[in-house]
């Protein structure tokens, strides 16, 4: 690991260290968690990452619809109330 040096507001520290308490863990752990997820949510991603999650949802979800190619504007239209 790296050893960083941030400031925090005394608002922020007492939050996270609420948090950690209650979780029994460091308040580096915490700081750790919030960063990885802003890292998975906010960065951006690849575009061969953004092909292989497109590809991974492909056939996982069924409308139960036997006419959504044909009728997909219609459907989009309802979906929206703008019907």
């Amino acid at each position: 690991m790296v050893r960083t040096q941030i400031q925090l507001t005394k608002n922020q520290s007492d939050k996270i260290k609420n948090i950690a308490t209650q979780e029994h863990v460091s308040m580096a752990e915490i700081i750790r968690r919030a960063v990885d997820h802003w890292l998975e949510t906010a960065a951006p991603m690849s575009k061969e990452e953004r092909w292989q999650r497109s590809m991974a949802v492909i056939g996982k979800y069924s409308s139960g619809l036997t006419d959504l190619a044909e009728n997909h504007d219609e459907y989009l239209a309802e979906g929206y109330g703008t019907w």
